[in-house]
């Protein structure tokens, strides 16, 4: 699958965030030949984070059909811990349950301070929501994601 045709994808159903510019691999779900999710994982978004050793889902989109999310949460991790990333991990609104993470085995690491990128010396215009986001991430490299709060949080 194209990063093109999965921003087609995410556009058309992501509830809150809009195409991707870069990725590290994209996954798409089929079922009975319609594409009916994709997820997308690419460089850690917090500058503290090894953009080379981990991996960020960045995009998990569907259109609802059952199973779909945890299926590619899944897939995903499968994937990321192939190429030999040290680590894979999401982040998810405050708001979000992490049902579909859950089932994909997938454990709740920490919730960030959440806020704007917008600093006075650094102007940026806030694309996606502000609210602090859950951090979640497979069982398997746990102890690494939290290791990335702990690191943020240390230099702040």
């Amino acid at each position: 699958m194209t990063r093109d045709q999965a921003n087609a994808y995410i556009v058309a159903h992501h509830r809150h965030h809009g195409r991707v510019t870069g990725h590290r691999f994209i996954i798409g779900a089929e079922l009975g030949g319609a594409l009916v999710g994709v997820v997308v994982g690419g460089r850690p978004r917090a500058r503290l984070v090894e953009q080379y050793r981990h991996v960020e889902v960045s995009r998990l989109c569907s259109a609802g059909a059952d199973n779909v999310c945890s299926f590619l949460y899944s897939r995903a991790a499968r994937v990321a811990r192939e190429m030999g990333f040290a680590s894979v991990f999401t982040a998810i609104l405050a708001s979000e349950t992490g049902g579909s993470l859950r089932a994909a085995g997938w454990m709740y690491a920490y919730t960030t301070r959440g806020g704007s990128q917008d600093r006075p010396s650094r102007r940026r215009v806030d694309k996606s929501p502000i609210e602090p986001k859950q951090i979640w991430c497979p069982v398997w490299c746990l102890d690494v994601v939290r290791g990335h709060n702990a690191t943020q949080a240390a230099l702040s």
